[in-house]
């Protein structure tokens, strides 16, 4: 045994200081590998869409109800099974809609409690007693526990639940009791939750969902670009802010930065007036305008989308000739404009500009913001680095989330792997550098990381504009396209300037060489392992199959964003990974929770088996298994150390 082998040994024996606590610690762990694997959820590209992520966040994309059809099958109807999922869904809201017209509430109260502990111990039957236990609210929790524990010593055991449930309701318990176990039951019929990127931008509530997220028992997030952009932002990035301020007043969501981050917006607001206030900036129409948005608040965001639109041209001009090793030169359209003649000159080319009202450009430095543009900027840029709720948003996006993360033997990332046209891997040269595959992933998230933590000034602003970089590049994994068309989309009328090619990397998606060799890239098995990923929505209603190379690659994005629903005929697609295998899951609009409480309105899904196991996964077959036997086996070297007298047992001494 080495030195620091026998070092190791000796921390382990602090935790372990007997035969007997080794010995016990070894044997519940070898328990859990034979428990079934949990059941793990992917989502993606929610895209501010609050209202119908929470629902499928509480219904586990249909989880919930499998649940209920398992434990009542044809013992109840389908419309009490789905009250009852409604129940566990929206607790005190169906409770109080419930009980208005229920004349005996003990009795409901009764069967109510039964139903619900019913389900939960059938969620909690994967799981060990230890940690069903640490997912029990403190209030009810021995109580859960002895209604979920079956007593085999107990002679009639029908009195003794009906004892306890009883005493529940005459104290006037029962409602929040139910409660408890409908939060209970949302706890434990997923175990492990997976965002793969785009939380993000178009929706109206993606600081809602970030505090969702915040409070959740377990869970990874895969960055996605505009994840990205907030986080550049976020850091100071001005380049990240723009483009995060004009995407909110896009569509019509400038309330978020306002009042959900209490960002003042004003200044831009007020210079947008004086510079645009007879300007009906046409070309900057809200896409998807919220119902609450009344017309002068629209037409006021108009402006301030214009104003905020010319800041980003300037501001990212500055940035692409700071940085000439971004090869971005070909992005830079300001200076090809003829105001005078009414054209935008790309190569040999002369386009009709749509627009040709630009008070604050200057045509011998069109990139150079005017003083009134550059005080914006300043306070906006303190305004985001000094927002702590935004702030603490962004710690937790680094703490729980990466470019990408290999789980249970799937590969999971936001976009695409850069790819030649031939399937081999894109090379990509940075600073001096050359990355490609995992490589150019790991750059990428150490520079991202480098952002917000170097401790040198210059490679903490390098960080920074690599976020910048990442939103936009070519070469970006989280981009994907040759270019984003942002200022033709504006001000040119020709479709063709619009278009925005994608990687090869999407045309290869059924080309299993190239799938295998991106699994084998991140360290996975070419025949078992499976790519999942979003970003491009798939549209399903054009007849396009999220599930690509013969189930190897799924691409789950379908739609959350309502922006993309009459492009996908859907929804979202989110996936579950349980003890029997994947199930994808393409789900239709989710009308309102209003609309779910009252009229039992569960987001309809339609469900498709990808993969079913002959032999039912347990918990030793995954990443968390494979922890487990490593700690398992460090704790029999320790017991051999113990008996063969080189470590002591420690007993506690008695005075």
């Amino acid at each position: 045994m080495d030195h620091m082998q026998m070092r190791y040994l000796e921390r382990l024996a602090e935790l372990y200081p007997t035969i007997a606590a080794a010995s016990t610690e070894a044997i519940n762990l070898e328990a859990i590998l034979n428990l079934p694997k949990g059941t793990e959820h992917f989502l993606t590209d929610i895209h501010g869409e609050y209202e119908a992520f929470a629902h499928v966040l509480k219904n586990g994309s249909g989880s919930v109800r499998r649940k209920v059809n398992d434990v009542f099958g044809n013992t109840l109807s389908d419309g009490d099974k789905q009250t009852l999922a409604t129940l566990i869904y929206y607790p005190r809201e169906k409770m109080a809609q419930i009980l208005e017209h229920t004349e005996n509430k003990e009795d409901w109260y009764k069967i109510t409690l039964y139903r619900l502990i019913e389900v939960s111990k059938r969620a909690g039957s994967k799981y060990t007693r230890s940690k069903v236990r640490k997912a029990l609210p403190p209030e009810f929790s021995y109580v859960i526990e002895e209604l979920m524990t079956e007593k085999v010593d107990v002679r009639d055991k029908e009195s003794y639940y009906n004892a306890i449930v009883q005493t529940i309701i005459r104290l006037g318990r029962a409602e929040e009791f139910i409660v408890a176990l409908c939060e209970l039951i949302q706890r434990l019929v997923v175990d492990h939750l997976h965002i793969l990127g785009d939380i993000y931008d178009r929706g109206p509530g993606p600081h809602k969902i970030m505090d969702k997220l915040m409070t959740y028992h377990s869970v990874d997030i895969q960055w996605g670009n505009h994840d990205v952009l907030w986080m550049g932002a976020a850091a100071g990035q001005r380049g990240c802010i723009a483009n995060v301020i004009r995407i909110c007043a896009r569509y019509g969501n400038l309330d978020i930065l306002e009042d959900g981050y209490g960002i003042n917006l004003l200044p831009l607001a007020t210079f947008s007036l004086n510079t645009y206030g007879d300007d009906p900036c046409t070309c900057f129409a809200l896409k998807g305008i919220p119902a609450d948005l009344t017309p002068g608040e629209a037409e006021m965001n108009q402006k301030m989308h214009k104003a905020i639109s010319i800041i980003q041209f300037k501001v990212e001009g500055q940035l692409i000739k700071a940085h000439p090793e971004f090869s971005l030169e070909d992005r830079n359209l300001l200076h090809r404009m003829d105001l005078e003649k009414g054209v935008l000159r790309i190569k040999d080319k002369e386009y009709p500009l749509l627009d040709t009202h630009f008070p604050t450009l200057n045509p011998m430095a069109p990139y150079v913001l005017s003083p009134e543009e550059e005080v914006i900027m300043e306070r906006l840029e303190k305004a985001f680095i000094n927002c702590e709720k935004l702030q603490q948003h962004i710690r937790f996006l680094l703490a729980k989330g990466s470019l990408y993360k290999v789980y249970n033997g799937n590969l999971l990332y936001h976009g695409c792997v850069p790819l030649n046209a031939d399937g081999s891997f894109k090379e990509v040269e940075l600073y001096g550098r050359t990355y490609k595959g995992k490589t150019l992933y790991d750059f990428l998230d150490s520079s991202i990381r480098k952002g917000f933590a170097a401790a040198n000034r210059a490679e903490r602003e390098r960080g920074r504009d690599m976020m910048w970089y990442i939103w936009l590049h070519v070469n970006s994994p989280l981009f994907g396209k040759d270019k984003m068309a942002t200022f033709e989309r504006y001000f040119l009328e020709d479709r063709e300037t619009h278009k925005e090619k994608k990687n090869p990397y999407y045309l290869l998606l059924e080309n299993e060489e190239t799938v295998n060799r991106i699994l084998e890239e991140f360290g996975l098995p070419a025949e078992s392992g499976h790519i999942i990923n979003g970003h491009v929505p798939v549209k399903s209603k054009s007849g396009e199959n999220p599930v690509k190379c013969g189930g190897k690659v799924l691409v789950i994005d379908g739609g959350f964003s309502k922006a993309y629903q009459k492009e996908t005929g859907i929804a979202g697609y989110t996936l579950i990974y349980n003890s029997y295998g994947l199930i994808l899951a393409a789900h239709e609009p989710f009308e309102s929770t209003e609309a779910a409480i009252e009229k039992e309105s569960d987001i309809r899904s339609e469900s498709i088996i990808i993969k079913r196991v002959s032999q039912r996964k347990l918990v030793g077959d995954t990443d968390t298994g494979r922890q487990l036997r490593e700690k398992i086996r460090d704790l029999e070297m320790l017991l051999e150390a113990y008996r063969e007298g080189v470590i002591g047992e420690r007993f506690p001494v008695r005075r």
